[in-house]
C-alpha cells in the first residue's frame, strides 16, 4: 500500500518533488506557494495527490527524451502507477534548434493523447508551470480532500495490459510498439516465434531491432557460476 501523507495544517498544500528537480527555478517558485517536500520518486517528477502524478519536461528535454526513448517509458510507468498522470511541456518544441521533423513531434504528441490517454498541459515559463502544479494540488488536496501518496496505487492489469507489459520487456520495445506487435501477431506466442523478416513487417521495427529481438529470444540462458 502507498504511504499516505495527510496535511497536518488545514489549508496547507503539499507537493512532493523528485530530488533531481530540487534545485530548479520551478521549485524555488513552488516553495513560496506550498510545502515542497523532496523525495526519491521512482515515477514522475511531481506528486500532487494519491492519484495525480506529473512528468514535467522543458521543450528541449521533451525532444531529447523522444530521441533516446525515455519519453514513452516514463509515461507508461506513470500510467501504470497512477489513475491520473499528466505531462507538462514547458516551452515550444518547434522552437528548439534540433533536426527533428515536425511530423515526428506531432506523431509523439498524438501517441501520448491517443495511445496513453495522458493529457498534455503547455506552459511557457517555470512560473506558469509552478502555478499550474499548485492549482491542481490545491484542488486535489483542499477541495477534493485527497491525501498525497509517495507512490501510486498499482492498478490491476487486464489480460491485454499483462501482454503489453510482457512484450515491452523486449529490447527497445516501448508500450506503443508492444501494442503494434500484438495487434499484428495477435498473441505473445506468435511474436516469440516470429522471424526477423516477419517482425520487420510491423511499423516501427527495423532490421536492427528485429535482429536484437530474435537474438534475445533465441540466446541460451547462461547460469552464473555463483548460482546454486
Amino acid at each position: 500500500m502507498p504511504k499516505q501523507i495527510f496535511n497536518k495544517e488545514p489549508g496547507k498544500v503539499v507537493i512532493y518533488a523528485d530530488i533531481r528537480e530540487t534545485s530548479s527555478q520551478l521549485n524555488r517558485i513552488l516553495k513560496k506557494r506550498c510545502e515542497l517536500r523532496p523525495a526519491q520518486l521512482q515515477v514522475a517528477d511531481y506528486l500532487l495527490s494519491e492519484r495525480v502524478a506529473v512528468e514535467r519536461k522543458t521543450s528541449s528535454d521533451f525532444l531529447q527524451s523522444m530521441i533516446d526513448g525515455r519519453l514513452f517509458k516514463q509515461l507508461a510507468d506513470m500510467q501504470e502507477n497512477f489513475d491520473n498522470p499528466i505531462l507538462i511541456i514547458e516551452g515550444t518544441p518547434w522552437d528548439e534548434n534540433r533536426k527533428i521533423h515536425p511530423n515526428a513531434i506531432r506523431g509523439a504528441l498524438g501517441s501520448i493523447a491517443v495511445d496513453f490517454s495522458i493529457p498534455i498541459i503547455w506552459t511557457k515559463t517555470p512560473l506558469e508551470t509552478a502555478e499550474q502544479l499548485f492549482i491542481i494540488a490545491k484542488r486535489e488536496q483542499l477541495e477534493e480532500g485527497r491525501p498525497v501518496a509517495l507512490r501510486g496505487k498499482r492498478k490491476m492489469r487486464s489480460p491485454n495490459q499483462e501482454q503489453e507489459f510482457l512484450i515491452s520487456g523486449l529490447p527497445n520495445v516501448s508500450t506503443v510498439t508492444a501494442k503494434k506487435l500484438l495487434k499484428h501477431f495477435s498473441s505473445p506466442e506468435k511474436i516469440f516465434a516470429a522471424s526477423e523478416a516477419d517482425l520487420m513487417k510491423v511499423e516501427g521495427i527495423g532490421e536492427k531491432m528485429a535482429r536484437r529481438i530474435r537474438r534475445i529470444l533465441s540466446k541460451k540462458y547462461e547460469k552464473s557460476i555463483l548460482e546454486d
